[in-house]
């Protein structure tokens, strides 16, 4: 399979050169998201993690299986966590072995041509408090107290020393610098590596509420006061390394709750709006309810920002924990049709094997209800896409575009496993296929209607 991939792929490639296409509106006033060259990307994928191995060991959890299954399977992306703790263990010192590491995962996302975003991941701020992310060496508490939740680590999140602990992130002039070193030794490094589409510049960021202050409140304060100057001063650390990647800038977790989120412009010319889109009961246990109007109350909320700020949606991480529940089958339903309606894409939780959260079963079947997630879609178009949609009920993805009037001519269907039959109508062709993949070529400027059902 891998060698039909890269014959395809090398076949394409040698038509490939930069695009001076565009797109329309991923939603309402919604901006669609592209690659180096111009071409509108829709990226489905999932995260990667190794949140149990530390030190040398670090990330030693993910292994090359883990993108060639995905890609197997018919998704693109990976939203790659990595932690300050594991890259920067003491002030100023740099593990090269960490670097090495994370090289090595995206040499194997650049092999089965998946786009990957690095994600500077923390869960409750970091090894302080018993979870990755901060170092203890830039965590300070001012000596408040912690009580670990192990039965609800989210709470933990409101515990006062973790509260603290953020403040002094966003405003200690040495700890602000401190990220900016890291993130900048991150895009250096990896700037040139053909896999990296972007940098998650903090994963979920809390922060500390005030006396009286109800948590949306709290939220739209930390997003407006804190939050936006931290991207700020972070995209400035970035772009003298990197000129092209995309920023991603995550509001508070608040925004799952339906609350439109306080964040500010970030003044940089490539930046995404990456959310998640978790439900709290859902999280704690409970099914999904179709008739609550939970995704609906979501989708208008979520969608403020990148109206307001014309930028592109990618939610960065969703998926409940339990997916065998009655309403499960029709949560996926959806929530795919949501986020087709207004995302340029996203990344379940999580790639792994068995249990819990993981996408697949021990054999790398994808698990009940998770196999809905994997459905036909243009992973790059080279022009402005008019429509695209999948019908879950007949099988059918349909797309238009109005291919580029220069540059590219060539657009990427990815595909889940299966027999499928692709129809191009207008002036174009199908170019090269592989498993799972079918590139299109199309006349310049042309119209091109494409539909792929099942064989």
């Amino acid at each position: 399979m891998l060698r039909a991939i890269l014959t395809a792929s090398a076949v394409v490639a040698a038509l490939l050169v930069p695009a001076t296409a565009h797109a329309e509106d991923g939603g309402p006033g919604i901006p669609r998201l592209t690659d180096r060259n111009g071409r509108v990307l829709t990226l489905h994928g999932w995260n990667i993690e190794d949140k149990e191995h530390r030190g040398e060991q670090a990330l030693t959890g993910i292994t090359e299986r883990h993108l060639r299954d995905m890609r197997a399977k018919g998704f693109d992306f990976a939203r790659l966590l990595v932690f300050w703790d594991d890259l920067e263990p003491r002030p100023g010192r740099y593990s090269r072995s960490y670097l090495h590491k994370i090289e090595r995962v995206l040499d194997w996302a650049e092999r089965y041509d998946i786009r990957v975003v690095i994600d500077a991941h923390q869960d409750v701020f970091g090894p302080a408090f018993g979870h990755r992310g901060i170092p203890e060496w830039a965590t300070r508490t001012d000596g408040l107290p912690f009580t670990a939740h192990p039965e609800d680590w989210f709470a933990e999140y409101f515990e006062p020393a973790v509260q603290r602990a953020f403040t002094h992130l966003y405003e200690d002039a040495d700890l602000r610098r401190a990220q900016a070193r890291m993130w900048r030794t991150l895009a250096t490094r990896f700037a040139r590596h053909p896999a990296v589409l972007g940098y998650d510049l903090v994963n979920e960021p809390m922060g500390e509420t005030r006396p009286g202050e109800d948590l949306a409140t709290a939220a739209r304060r930390i997003e407006r006061d804190q939050l936006t100057p931290m991207y700020n001063r972070l995209a400035g650390a970035v772009r003298p390394a990197d000129r092209d990647a995309w920023l991603f800038v995550e509001p508070t977790p608040v925004v799952g709750e339906g609350v439109p989120t306080g964040l500010g412009r970030v003044d940089d010319p490539r930046v995404v709006y990456a959310p998640h889109f978790y439900n709290t009961a859902m999280e704690a246990g409970a099914d999904y309810d179709p008739g609550a109007g939970w995704i609906e109350a979501y989708e208008r909320a979520v969608t403020v920002y990148p109206q307001r700020y014309r930028v592109p949606v990618v939610v960065g991480e969703w998926g409940p924990l339990n997916n065998d529940l009655p309403h499960m089958n029709r949560f996926y339903r959806d929530a795919m049709a949501s986020l087709g309606r207004y995302t340029s894409g996203w990344a379940g939780y999580v790639w792994c094997y068995g249990g819990g959260y993981c996408a697949a079963d021990d054999t790398g079947a994808l698990r009940t209800n998770k196999e809905l997630t994997a459905e036909p879609y243009a992973e790059s178009v080279a022009g402005t896409v008019r429509s695209a949609s999948y019908d879950l009920g007949s099988g059918v993805y349909r797309l238009a575009y109005r291919a580029a009037a220069h540059g590219s001519r060539v657009t990427a269907l990815s595909l889940p496993p299966g027999t499928w039959r692709i129809t191009a109508e207008g002036d174009a062709r199908v170019l090269a296929r592989s498993p799972g993949r079918v590139w299109l070529w199309a006349a310049p400027g042309g119209s091109v209607r494409v539909s792929v059902e099942r064989g």
